[in-house]
């Protein structure tokens, strides 16, 4: 079926068509993904190009306790990768000219009891790096949350917590072919993906507040934001455009969040009232898990090591595992705008 019988047309920047885009708060659309073996040295070098002093040390702290994690066990590295997030986040704030405060604006504790995810508690403070995060994304600064709704609310260790807490309803729905486009002969704009076998249905549809099947299309299975935005005709119009897309981006992707690997998997977050789930990018809620995590190894390394002799022993494993090469591509897109893949590499007979 044509663009044309479906009755909208895709946006495009440049001859190419406009998708979503990792980073959230300034994402360079203009901009072409960037093919890189080492992330930490291309933005060392966007860092230095833009004569950010301070946040090239940060950064280059950031990349040698990362280094330093690489050959730590579990019940050691969250302290030298919380610090490596700690010194990512400086970097980011630093680049946006966020002011930056010696506090790490974010607390924990257990609460008495058997050892559980649920009885490690995480505050969220109002000032703070994490404070500041907070500030850069639009989220609010303070909260309390358990460890183990933190870890819920995941994507990319989703998988990884329904298979230990089975009883818990899925949180995301993966969406195909995610892209802006506007209706035929009208400025109206919006976004719109498909969703793709079991996934393909109105009890997917009804559990993403915001959002509406397209029934001008039949298939595939094409979901569309009911939210619209104005992208005008004519090359005078571009500036306008940006600056309208990259505000409904920022909306968008309250909602829509990405697993970092070799191709692009982006899901929807469920919304409305149910029990666990937290309104905030995968940026905080990874570095507050990891925060406490860190501040177990330092000053109840037991009581960490009783966390791998229980149930959720993998899920922390793979939050640990996984977290930090997740954390650094967000935080990667968020300083230079830019998104990073790995580049494919044929093999040689």
């Amino acid at each position: 079926m044509t663009h044309e019988k479906m009755g909208f047309d895709l946006l495009r920047l440049s001859g190419r068509p406009l998708s979503v885009h990792k980073a959230i708060v300034a994402p360079d659309f203009k901009s072409k993904t960037v093919l890189v073996t080492d992330t930490w040295e291309y933005v060392t070098l966007w860092l230095r190009r833009h004569h950010q002093k301070s946040a090239a040390f940060y950064w280059e702290q950031a990349n040698q306790f990362f280094d330093a994690s690489r050959d730590l066990p579990n019940t050691s590295s969250p302290l030298t990768l919380y610090y490596c997030f700690l010194n990512a986040v400086k970097c980011l704030l630093s680049v946006r000219g966020i002011p930056l405060t010696e506090y790490h604006g974010v607390s924990g504790e257990s609460e008495p009891g058997r050892t559980s995810l649920s009885n490690e508690k995480i505050a969220f403070k109002g000032s703070g790096v994490l404070a500041g995060l907070c500030t850069y994304l639009g989220e609010p600064a303070g909260g309390k949350y358990s460890l183990q709704d933190l870890l819920y609310n995941l994507v990319y260790i989703h998988r990884a917590y329904k298979l230990t807490y089975s009883s818990r309803p899925e949180l995301f729905v993966p969406v195909a072919h995610p892209r802006f486009v506007r209706k035929s002969g009208s400025n109206k704009a919006w976004f719109c993906a498909e969703l793709e076998g079991r996934d393909a249905s109105l009890h997917s549809v009804n559990k993403l507040p915001g959002f509406e099947r397209d029934n001008g299309v039949e298939t595939p299975f094409t979901i569309r934001r009911k939210k619209r935005f104005n992208w005008l005709y004519g090359a005078g119009h571009k500036i306008k455009n940006l600056q309208e897309l990259t505000r409904y981006h920022r909306e968008l992707r309250a909602r829509l969040f990405y697993i970092h690997g070799p191709t692009r998997l982006w899901y929807l977050k469920r919304g409305g009232e149910l029990d666990g789930l937290i309104p905030r990018s995968s940026l905080t809620m990874t570095f507050a898990a990891m925060h406490r995590l860190s501040e177990l190894a330092r000053y109840e390394p037991m009581g960490l090591v009783r966390h791998f002799e229980c149930q959720h022993n993998w899920l922390l494993s793979e939050f640990i595992a996984t977290a930090r090469t997740q954390f650094i591509d967000e935080i990667s897109s968020e300083i230079t705008g830019q998104e990073f893949m790995i580049p494919g590499r044929k093999s040689v007979a």
